[in-house]
């Protein structure tokens, strides 16, 4: 009776062992590929509860969430030869976990052969550009083309890269300010140019504005002389209908005006003589005089 007692209970935690090892889980955040004498032969669809041959089979779990590789700063040279310290992220995930199991295996060898190729990739892309492309809103651009090549190179690793950035790009230390001198040296020789140019302009719309200036006072001037011309035509030819019609009201009124130009003035003083044909009106209003 004891012996059958025990058999049970010898059989009992045997198949307790045997369930739990015929039994695994995957998270909704984890691939799981199944491996024999330590090669992989299958992989789990979904996540959940599945099962595997005890003890002969095992499970290899990988993330399937989207990873990060931060690389270190990276030295390359631009277009001019210009040495660039460029610092670059990566995000990357799985998609094929048996492909990447069987070619690359853990994510540390991932992270060491994404590197690798980033590092490549970022010679050949950057070597034909300059600097100021880096700089520049074109630097987008650059990240795309050095994603897809890395894509391309990527895939036989069941790996699919997310997105390339670039974070930094400056120059070295040692020669930072040796360019920085550079740039400011041509952007004072642009700004010298601009305002020479500048001048050139000022010193021509002056010039155009004095000669546009000269004329119209000219147009002016010979339109005036016309005027008063006129004006004199027509007082001249007044002055000669009035003397016609009353030639002696025309000679008073003659007089009235030149005593208000000679004596408009306070404190006139005129020094005439008393029998002046100057003051004929003044002592007899008809002008016959004395």
């Amino acid at each position: 009776m004891r012996y059958f007692a025990a058999l049970s209970l010898i059989l009992a935690l045997a198949g307790v062992v045997t369930v739990s090892s015929a039994a695994y889980t995957v998270q909704e955040t984890e691939y799981a590929i199944v491996l024999q004498f330590g090669e992989p032969v299958g992989d789990a669809e979904g996540p959940g509860l599945h099962w595997k041959l005890p003890f002969v089979q095992q499970v290899q779990h990988l993330d399937r969430r989207v990873l990060v590789l931060d690389t270190d700063p990276e030295r390359v040279l631009s277009s001019e030869q210009r040495p660039i310290i460029i610092d670059t992220y990566t995000r990357w995930r799985i998609v094929d976990p048996l492909a990447f199991y069987q070619t690359t295996k853990t994510v540390g060898q991932a992270d060491l052969n994404l590197t690798n190729l980033l590092r490549s990739n970022l010679r050949a892309i950057v070597g034909d550009v300059t600097f100021e492309t880096l700089l520049s809103p074109e630097r987008s651009v650059l990240m795309q083309a050095i994603q897809e090549l890395i894509n391309e190179q990527s895939s036989r690793w069941g790996i699919e890269i997310v997105d390339v950035r670039i974070l930094r790009a400056d120059l070295p230390t040692e020669i930072e300010q040796t360019v920085f001198n550079r740039m400011r040296t041509e952007r004072e020789a642009v700004a010298r140019e601009s305002r020479a140019r500048g001048r050139a302009e000022a010193i021509r719309i002056e010039a155009r504005a004095q000669r546009d200036a000269v004329v119209l006072l000219a147009n002016a001037e010979r339109q005036a002389q016309i005027t008063r011309g006129e004006g004199d035509a027509e007082r001249n030819r007044i002055f000669a209908v009035a003397y016609g019609r009353d030639a002696d009201f025309f000679a008073f009124y003659r007089a009235m005006l030149a005593y208000e130009e000679a004596l408009s003035e306070e404190n006139t003083r005129l020094v005439l003589s008393p029998d002046s044909e100057f003051f004929r009106y003044f002592g007899d209003p008809s002008g016959a005089g004395n």
